[in-house]
């Protein structure tokens, strides 16, 4: 009899567990999707104000040691969602390591351009403005703007007004991370979403 009772019990546990990891998946899904839209804005946002003919996000993906495309506006936009390259290469990797900011009028003229990287996007800048994207002691990425609408050099002062938006995508990306990083410990959680299921219906 005990056994008998003990059975219906683990089934039902089993069915909250799963209702739990449901609900806690579909609740990360939500925010990486929400976080994806805020790093779409803060492109489309950037290139407006600067009258540039692209802008983008690169995030670090540490495991790999690549940085990954992650948010495009105007040129590439349609293509180059996800595209990685290593995280030492071309101006997005010196400003990466480095952590400083850095605006050229003639990148093909600068030796840490990289022209390969450069010709495997499919648009070839000649002015660009790159900053870190930094949360706390951590390099989470950077972000670009490429070319100018008009004949008109970058300034000092709008480099600073990037680095506003780039603590803005910072502050996104660290949440979208943290996002990721909760889908996959739902992936390997097993057994012991039993007991979190468990102890939620005891409240």
């Amino acid at each position: 009899p005990a056994e008998e009772r003990a059975l219906p019990d683990r089934e039902q546990r089993g069915a909250v567990s799963e209702q739990v990891r449901s609900a806690a998946a579909a609740g990360v899904l939500a925010a990486d999707e929400l976080h994806g839209s805020l790093i779409q804005s803060i492109v489309d946002v950037a290139r407006a104000i600067f009258s540039a003919k692209a802008a983008s996000i690169l995030l670090l993906d540490e495991d790999a040691g690549e940085l990954v495309f992650d948010g495009v506006s105007g040129e590439g936009s349609e293509t180059l969602i996800g595209r990685r390259f290593p995280a030492d290469t071309g101006i997005a990797g010196w400003v990466l390591t480095t952590r400083q900011p850095l605006v050229l009028e003639n990148v093909g003229s600068d030796p840490r351009f990289s022209q390969e990287a450069a010709d495997s996007t499919g648009y070839v800048p000649k002015a660009m403005m790159t900053v870190p994207l930094l949360h706390e002691d951590r390099a989470l990425g950077v972000l670009n703007v490429l070319d100018r609408a008009q004949d008109k050099s970058f300034t000092l002062a709008e480099m600073e007004l990037l680095g506003l938006f780039a603590n803005q995508a910072s502050i996104a990306l660290e949440l979208r991370l943290r996002g990721r990083r909760a889908g996959e410990a739902l992936d390997g959680v097993g057994e012991d979403m039993g007991a979190v299921a468990s102890f939620a219906a005891t409240l």
